[in-house]
């Protein structure tokens, strides 16, 4: 389960990257109006759908199988046990940053045509976020892959 899990997020980032880097040479130039040009709204929407599918899949099933292989997960732990556990171990900076990035997920998810410019500012903000996503999941790596369990 561990190592499938892996693999689909290997395959969310690639396709996360590939539209990072479109959305990146307009980037500059993001506005309400690059919501009426389809071209760009492909790339962003194609961002955003492999950002929150990759952000869902550490935060509901990567955390939980990393500390079930480790031998540090109790069924009765709640997602805040599961990041304390997480920072402790190294694999995050902080849990309250998950829940901000969880919450710059939901704004996402929600597309409304009367939060264009909260949309716009989401947009920007999880480009960078996303950066801080792949540094933690270069953690968990490595540290499956240093207890040989991957």
């Amino acid at each position: 389960m561990l190592v499938e899990t892996i693999k689909t997020i290997d395959l969310h980032l690639r396709r996360a990257d590939a539209a990072k880097k479109e959305i990146m040479l307009f980037k500059d130039n993001l506005t309400t109006d690059t919501f009426n040009d389809f071209e760009k709204i492909k790339s962003i929407d194609t961002f955003i759908f492999r950002f929150t599918k990759v952000q869902d899949l550490l935060g509901e099933k990567l955390f939980k199988e990393v500390l079930i292989s480790l031998g540090d997960y109790k069924d009765n732990m709640t997602m805040l046990d599961i990041l304390d556990k997480l920072e402790k171990i190294e694999i995050i900076e902080h849990a309250s940053e998950w829940m901000d990035f969880r919450n710059l997920r939901n704004i996402l998810a929600h597309e409304y045509p009367d939060n264009e410019e909260d949309l716009l500012d989401g947009i920007i903000m999880s480009l960078e976020v996303h950066e801080k996503i792949k540094v933690i999941y270069k953690n968990i790596k490595e540290l499956l892959t240093k207890k040989n369990l991957i």
